[in-house]
């Protein structure tokens, strides 16, 4: 089992409890952090994220390993030196992918998920990426190489760089003193992921703010200044799945009816947001233009509702740890088609919220997966066997039909 999927069993338990510790002290700040479907779709992003990532599904342009195999001039010594160093160049290669991933209209794409909710918490940080399928931050890790810092240094401190960016997605903390002219703070972060004019495209550092100052890129958190969260354009759903490639799909609809070829060549490579003239009028989009009158996308999801989604994400989640226990142990095909069945679970559950019909079409898509593997896998759902199966698809049964009644039912019975 690889260490990023080990590091997760320890990683999603703190990450569960640390939510749970913000929504207690928001209450007692008297702070509306969260809510339901919000969070929902938060922590199903994160599943998808890692799934994805599970299975390796990335292209790497450029790989590390090449690198220090090919242009090593100095071995670095010792190895507690070569941690530091390793981590200074990983947080560096951060910033300036993060930085590229908000400003080109097609990196755009492989971030606006984590930017999508009109909420700040910590369970929003959990809104990772599926559609990263191309790799080179590679090219901007070339001073390690040179150093000779082994790759699998970097193996490691990938995911605790990763992790240790999750609890400054918070509004419960305030400024922290002298640590602001250090660290990446909740107080910078919620900058970064602000809309208004003063804030928007700035604090792209992930750990050290240093990067932000030297690049002119930093903003302080104005007291007179509330930040507003979200994208300018809204992605008016919940369902992590569709924010993914919503921006993407986009891309390619002004691309094909751009008037000018040329314009179907630069959109992907302009600042984020541009489109053809040609294309505006016809194609209008959804935009935020005065972030101050701000209205939160919503869905009047019943009590009921409610508690089926999340009994659906409990459900997903534990399947993810199962999905973890044979993934060293199945081929490659039945490693894709239980990560198949995951992502329609996510999506069938979060399209629910949005009381889509995606949601049925998504149910029926699970129940005749589902079928296939018990088929050809003699009636097991992996190491899974007897009367476990035999629950599991009574499960299955009921999943379709109480979400074809909630989806019918939509309108009935709501609570804000």
């Amino acid at each position: 089992m690889p260490f990023y999927v080990k590091s997760l069993f320890i990683a999603i338990p703190s990450f569960i409890v640390l939510i749970i510790i913000e929504m207690i002290f928001a209450k007692l700040k008297g702070l509306k952090v969260n809510n339901h479907a919000d969070m929902i779709s938060s922590l199903s992003s994160g599943m998808t994220n890692i799934i994805k990532d599970s299975l390796k599904f990335t292209f790497v342009i450029i790989s590390y390993v090449w690198l220090v195999d090919n242009i090593t001039i100095y071995k670095l010594e010792p190895l507690w030196l070569a941690i530091i160093i390793a981590f200074i160049i990983q947080d560096f290669t951060g910033y300036w992918m993060h930085r590229l991933s908000h400003r080109v209209n097609l990196f755009w794409n492989r971030h606006i998920i984590h930017h999508s909710s009109e909420e700040f918490n910590l369970s929003c940080a959990l809104r990772q990426s599926i559609s990263t399928t191309f790799e080179f931050s590679a090219i901007l890790m070339i001073p390690a190489a040179f150093l000779g810092i082994p790759w699998n240094i970097f193996a490691v401190l990938g995911p605790i760089h990763l992790f240790m960016q999750f609890w400054y997605h918070t509004r419960v903390i305030d400024k922290m003193g002298v640590l602001e002219y250090i660290l990446v703070t909740p107080s910078h972060h919620r900058v970064h992921h602000a809309i208004n004019p003063e804030y928007i495209d700035k604090n792209y550092s992930q750990i050290f703010i240093i990067w932000d100052k030297l690049f002119n890129t930093f903003q302080p958190e104005i007291k007179e200044i509330k930040p507003v969260y979200g994208t300018l354009r809204p992605a008016l759903t919940w369902n992590p799945i569709i924010i993914n490639f919503k921006h993407l799909g986009h891309l390619i609809k002004d691309a094909w009816y751009a008037d000018k070829f040329i314009d179907k060549i630069r959109i992907w490579f302009m600042p984020t947001g541009w489109r053809p003239e040609s294309v505006k009028s016809k194609f209008p989009l959804s935009q935020v233009d005065n972030p101050n009158m701000q209205i939160k996308y919503k869905k009047n999801n019943s009590f009921f509702l409610l508690i089926w989604s999340w009994s659906q994400h409990i459900i997903a989640g534990a399947m993810l740890f199962h999905f973890f226990t044979v993934l060293g142990y199945e081929n490659i095909l039945f490693n894709n088609l239980y990560a198949s069945f995951l992502l329609l679970h996510i999506f069938a559950l979060t399209s629910l919220l949005d009381h889509s019909k995606y949601s049925i079409a998504a149910e029926v898509l699970k129940v005749i997966l589902a079928c296939l593997i018990f088929y050809f896998y003699n009636n097991t759902w992996f190491d899974i066997k007897g009367i476990f199966v035999v629950i599991f698809q009574i499960y299955l049964l009921c999943s379709l039909l109480l979400s074809i009644n909630f989806y019918l039912n939509r309108n009935k019975s709501l609570i804000t």
